[in-house]
């Protein structure tokens, strides 16, 4: 009702629900106070037109902030309800977890006042988990203090004025995920208008570095949505590089392709902001951009499913890469590459010249296979035991092993098998570590075969109807058609079935019965007769 009223003056008035805020400036030679008793006089009249009245005790006039929904608004922005915080702030040590449940709560209403507000009652989180045993520790009040201490500072912050673009940074820790809305005011100053954070979910903690960086970036426009829908274009910062091109990837694990679709709803340019500029988003952990193509032979790799995606697509992309180029033989393009390799390169050493100190630069576990290996002509072979077929080894070159993969996988005469065959075929003649871990990842990101392979989802459990307590309280309803032509043209049946007697009414109907028509039957033969039941299905 008071928005219907006062829509006229929204711009200088709007409501909520019964409030109504008037906000004033100078403007046209007049002082604010002079623009405020204006707009004041023409809210008032539209009060009086339509017969609202206003309770004094709760007005406030020509103040320079006002207590709006929990907070104190004024021109230089939004801060906290200073009598929330001190309650807060003197809010005791909590005995047990009813006690931390009540102060998180109150805590939790100014969450947007705070960085990084997720990490900080991280520790104190894990006290509400089912079957957790009551024990505060340093660390915990640790945590009650720093969150304490980041309310008492709590920063204005700034009204979001749609007039200007808005901008966000986003971070990732190893548990937890937070961004900020900011704004440049009317003086050039960057200004916060919101932080966001929440902690992870335990599935969520075992995503590689680049999909917790992605996380966060999608995280920002679902808590920031009404400000980025419908803007022209807004940027996103973020301090992981390879977010400025994943939106580019042709190669896309189905949790980044699902996101990636979520994100086409808008439209945003994502910079790059390295992490000791990035400040305001959480930045409790850092560590290198995973690039498989850097791995050695004795670098592990994680058995993480979810990096193998990550790492079979920057795999494919260094393919693209070298087909345009001109391509050796593919025999001495092997060879070429175990000078590059350290760990290989000495087994070809001893092997031309086994003497005492070729042997003795091995490492241990390398002399207890080096019957293993063997050389033919330039290349190097490997066979487990003398009853196996001789394979070449391939050296810790990627391109190398991609171009493999994709001979025995992507080319016609490979024919898009799955990993089982593929390696299978490939292992036949060549050998490197992990090569079965390669094949996978590659497998799993190919696009033909994500494409065309069946996908195998999971059947809805059967719902079953609760048992009908009384006669015509609940009744089944549905058509019969394609019986043969009465007399009338009819060729269809509407079927009443009361759920607890099994009782039927049958009314013969035409194919192209309409709804009037079915209702009409439904009051003749059903509600006549028995009343409305409770349910119709």
């Amino acid at each position: 009702m008071v928005s219907h009223v006062l829509r006229p003056l929204r711009a200088f008035a709007p409501s909520y629900y019964d409030a109504i805020f008037v906000h004033s400036r100078a403007e046209d030679g007049l002082s604010a106070v002079d623009v405020h008793l204006r707009h004041l006089r023409k809210v008032f009249e539209k009060m009086r037109e339509n017969k609202l009245y206003a309770n004094l005790k709760k007005c406030v006039f020509c103040a320079p902030e006002i207590p709006v929904l929990g907070c104190y608004i004024s021109k230089s922005g939004v801060r906290a309800d200073p009598e929330k915080i001190s309650s807060i702030c003197s809010w005791p040590t909590p005995k047990n977890q009813t006690e931390l449940r009540q102060w998180l709560g109150l805590a939790n209403y100014l969450h947007k006042y705070t960085k990084d507000y997720s990490g900080l009652i991280q520790p104190m989180s894990s006290l509400l988990k089912k079957d957790v045993t009551w024990n505060w520790r340093p660390e915990h009040q640790d945590a009650f203090d720093a969150v304490k201490k980041s309310l008492a500072s709590a920063p204005v912050l700034m009204l979001p004025d749609t007039s200007r673009p808005f901008h966000v940074v986003c971070d990732a820790s190893d548990f937890a995920i937070g961004c900020a809305l900011m704004q440049f005011d009317a003086e050039g100053r960057e200004r916060v208008v919101s932080y966001q954070s929440r902690q992870m979910k335990p599935v969520e903690k075992n995503y590689p570095v680049h999909d917790k960086e992605l996380l966060a970036m999608r995280y920002a426009p679902i808590k920031f949505r009404v400000y980025h829908l419908g803007e022209q274009t807004f940027a996103v910062y973020t301090d992981h590089a390879s977010l400025r091109t994943a939106m580019k990837s042709p190669h896309l694990s189905q949790r980044m392709a699902r996101w990636l679709l979520f994100f086409a709803e808008y439209n945003f340019v994502v910079h790059y902001k390295p992490g000791k500029n990035n400040i305001l988003a959480d930045a409790l952990s850092r560590r290198p951009d995973y690039d498989p193509r850097r791995l050695t032979r004795h670098q592990d790799i994680p058995d993480d499913d979810d990096d193998d995606d990550d790492c079979a697509t920057c795999v494919t992309l260094s393919i693209n890469a070298t087909v345009s180029s001109p391509v050796l033989p593919l025999r001495q393009q092997i060879a070429d590459a175990y000078e590059e390799d350290a760990f290989y390169a000495a087994i070809i050493r001893y092997l031309r010249h086994p003497t005492t100190d070729t042997l003795a630069k091995l490492t241990r576990p390398t002399r207890d296979a080096i019957t293993r290996y063997d050389l033919d002509g330039d290349l190097l072979t490997y066979a487990i035991d003398t009853f196996d077929t001789p394979r070449v080894v391939i050296p810790a070159d990627d391109d190398l092993r991609a171009r493999l993969v994709h001979e025995y996988h992507d080319a016609p005469a490979g024919g898009h098998l799955g990993r089982e065959k593929t390696f299978a075929a490939l292992s036949r003649d060549f050998f490197w570590p992990r090569v079965y871990k390669w094949i996978r990842k590659w497998v799993r990101s190919c696009e033909i075969c994500q494409r065309v392979k069946p996908v195998a989802s999971k059947q809805a459990p059967l719902c079953p109807l609760p048992i009908a307590t009384s006669a015509w309280r609940s009744v089944s309803m549905d058509f019969i058609f394609g019986l043969p032509r009465d007399d009338e043209g009819r060729t269809g049946v509407l079927v009443f079935v009361d759920r607890f007697s099994k009782m039927v009414h049958l009314a013969p109907v035409a194919a192209e019965v309409t709804a009037d028509e079915s209702a009409e039957l439904f009051l003749d033969l059903v509600f006549r007769h028995h009343g409305l039941p409770e349910s119709i299905v």
